[in-house]
């Protein structure tokens, strides 16, 4: 029998992996693995993501909160997505650079109340911790407008097409070839190798939802990168902070698209946010699972990771 090699092995160890058929492999390409790259010093490092198909949404959900209906969705085009969140680091250098300004607040959680409200004294720079951000943490507190205005400058910066994933793009990077509720399985007490979810490091009385029995040792949120990466080599798609998308709103799923592009003619007074945050229910971290939020909601558990369109001529450029 002929030896595999390039897409074609990791995409058949992929399928293995997550028990799930492989996704298509590209007609001609010379590596094994998912190649990474950095545009620069202080950009993200980029994973590229190979073209493929997968069955998109959940015919369920919470009230009001429809993840259907289930469609096939084909990935046309290979692209490449951020290996991590984008980090306080990484957008205090855009802000350095533009000058951007969210405006003060953010919206954090009231233990005396119960629920979330804005704070007026905090924003990306303190998004409540207790602690000074780190670095290597995810960035918080920025909004939908925030995240398209990172995208921008970066392109800019670089002279390549940044920009935000779009919902199809995402959940098919997140589920990484597996059709389990989790991209690890079934089971929710095995989140805490994959993703910073709310656990019993987390456990917090005043929060009226069950964290899992496992402990991932972070009772906030997690520098990027310190849990394992899914079966593509991204890190933290689940948890850690919500990532907004560029998709408009739309319940139930429109007939189309079904090729990766993003839905933009209905519900754009609010956009996606997929994968959940370190203080987040575990039902809601879910890949299927859709966020849908105002442009301009600034909050402690949101933030953003970046995609680039990618062609044979300019891919890992």
């Amino acid at each position: 029998m002929r030896r595999r090699t390039g897409w074609m092995a990791w995409l058949i160890g992929l399928a293995c992996l997550a028990s799930a058929p492989a996704l298509p492999a590209e007609t001609s390409t010379k590596q094994s693995a998912p190649k990474e790259f950095r545009d620069c010093e202080s950009c993200p490092v980029m994973v590229e993501v190979p073209p493929g198909r997968f069955s998109m949404g959940f015919e369920g959900g919470e009230k009001d909160r429809y993840e259907g209906p289930v469609r096939a969705v084909t990935v046309t085009r290979k692209f490449a997505l951020g290996k991590f969140e984008v980090t306080h680091g990484q957008y205090a250098t855009f802000v350095q650079a533009t000058g951007r300004a969210s405006g003060p607040g953010c919206n954090v959680w009231v233990e005396a109340k119960q629920k979330i409200e804005r704070d007026v004294s905090l924003d990306w720079r303190n998004p409540g911790y207790g602690r000074p951000p780190r670095d290597d943490d995810p960035v918080a507190c920025i909004s939908w407008n925030d995240a398209e205005a990172y995208v921008v400058w970066l392109s800019s910066v670089t002279g390549q097409r940044y920009r935000l994933p779009t919902e199809a793009e995402w959940e098919y990077a997140a589920r990484a070839g597996s059709d389990r509720r989790y991209p690890w399985g079934d089971d929710p007490e095995l989140a805490c190798r994959y993703a910073n979810v709310y656990d019993a490091s987390a456990t917090n009385p005043a929060i009226p939802w069950a964290p899992t029995a496992c402990a991932d040792g972070y009772a906030g949120v997690a520098p990027v990168g310190r849990f394992a990466t899914n079966a593509l080599g991204l890190h933290d798609m689940i948890g850690n902070v919500w990532e907004w998308v560029v998709d408009c709103y739309a319940m139930p799923y429109p007939a189309t698209p079904i090729d990766g592009s993003a839905q933009l003619m209905i519900g754009c007074d609010r956009r996606g946010t997929r994968g959940g945050g370190w203080r987040t229910d575990i039902q809601r971290q879910r890949p299927s699972f859709r966020g849908r939020d105002p442009v301009d909601l600034l909050s402690q558990i949101f933030g953003m990771r970046v995609a680039r369109d990618l062609t044979v001529e300019t891919s890992g450029n």
